[in-house]
């Protein structure tokens, strides 16, 4: 039996039909859509801001030049994060795919992704420190800048002595030892730039190298922070007079160089052993600083106190016994001979240095 003719009943059901399956894409499948859509928002935006994988705070490094794919790699692979996409797609939504940061972070334990996101974008990295501490030579900084563990690159070459600032110096991750050392310098060039102008009248040298000079040996004679002015003062009172300023340290750094401590008391074919640094045989002020002073000696050389002290010597107690007459300072010297003798029958353990800091020697009487 073959087919016949459509009949006049059936002609229009078709397009009837076709026009309703056409009504029903055009308006269910975009509100599918949307509901898909929605659903995955918010389901993303949950994961987003939920708690981290991370059970405990978590150092992440990102080095400068990294994209939004290669951060979030970092950081899925510190186990900060566990859904690359999510992350990357939070940060694009939010509009700071550009704004995060490089550095070196400490990722609180279960941190969200938004979280993360914020400490990227605030770029508050983890601040290292390093200290330089008063007195030190140049070579004596340089080997604590090269053992320093988050520094990086090469070691500059050696900077001139008294050129550096010791202090503490905060610095990220990154900062390489040239970089730091040049910070040093500049920072002690601004101090003294500071100082020099609201130095006192009359004073015996007439350049800020000079001063410099002779704040390193104050620094070397005393580590106690209140005798460095009147210190400062006897050096001037000599320097006025003018004097020899017989000051051990200059002995040890014509000695050493500034390679480090000598570590065993001065003989007196040292003292009588003429070098450009040896203040007991030269004039004057040495040619260079003997060490890197610190602010508080580069003030007290450069607005000293008024004092006739011409000598000084140890007292036995740390600090030292100040004299303006030769009489005086005789008498100084008797009680520290008798502390020495004290110490002798006594002798107490010897306590031991910190490391990198040179020791210094007993203050020798200073003659005239």
């Amino acid at each position: 039996m073959t087919d016949g003719p459509e009949t006049a009943a059936e002609t229009p059901a078709r397009p009837k039909r076709l026009r309703r399956f056409l009504l029903l894409v055009l308006v269910v499948l975009p509100g599918l859509a949307a509901l898909l859509a929605g659903g995955a928002y918010l389901y993303g935006k949950a994961r987003f801001t939920a708690e981290g994988p991370a059970a405990q705070a978590t150092v992440v490094w990102l080095p400068p030049g990294l994209g939004l794919t290669a951060i979030a790699e970092r950081l899925y692979e510190a186990r900060v994060i566990d859904d690359r996409l999510i992350f990357r797609t939070g940060v694009r939504l939010t509009r700071g795919a550009s704004t995060l940061k490089a550095g070196e972070y400490e990722v609180p334990a279960h941190a969200s992704m938004a979280e993360i996101a914020g400490l990227l974008r605030s770029g508050k990295s983890i601040v290292h420190q390093i200290t330089i501490p008063e007195g030190l030579t140049s070579q004596q900084a340089m080997a604590i800048v090269k053992a320093d563990p988050v520094l990086t690159g090469d070691m500059p070459l050696l900077p001139p002595e008294g050129s550096l600032l010791p202090e503490t110096y905060n610095f990220t991750r990154g900062m390489t030892r040239a970089m730091i050392v040049a910070r040093m310098q500049k920072d002690a060039t601004a101090l003294m730039t500071a100082l020099w102008p609201k130095r006192a009248a009359g004073l015996p040298f007439s350049t800020p190298q000079q001063a410099l000079i002779l704040a390193s040996i104050v620094e070397k004679e005393t580590g106690i922070a209140s005798e460095r002015p009147r210190v400062a003062a006897v050096f001037i009172n000599r320097l006025k007079k003018p004097m020899r300023l017989q000051s051990d340290p200059t002995i040890i750094y014509g000695i050493t160089l500034g390679a480090g401590p000598l570590g065993r008391p001065i003989r007196q074919s040292e003292i009588d052993r003429p070098t450009p640094y040896n203040t007991y045989q030269v004039d004057g002020l040495p040619p260079t600083p003997i060490c890197n002073p610190g602010k508080a000696a580069i003030e007290a050389v450069l607005n000293p106190p008024a004092t006739d002290d011409l000598y000084f010597v140890a007292d036995g107690t740390g600090g030292h016994a100040f004299a303006s007459s030769l009489a005086e300072h005789d008498r100084n010297v008797g009680r520290w001979r008798k502390v020495e003798k004290s110490a002798v029958k006594k002798p107490a353990a010897p306590a031991k240095p910190a490391p990198n800091i040179p020791l210094k020697a007993p203050a020798r009487p200073a003659k005239s």
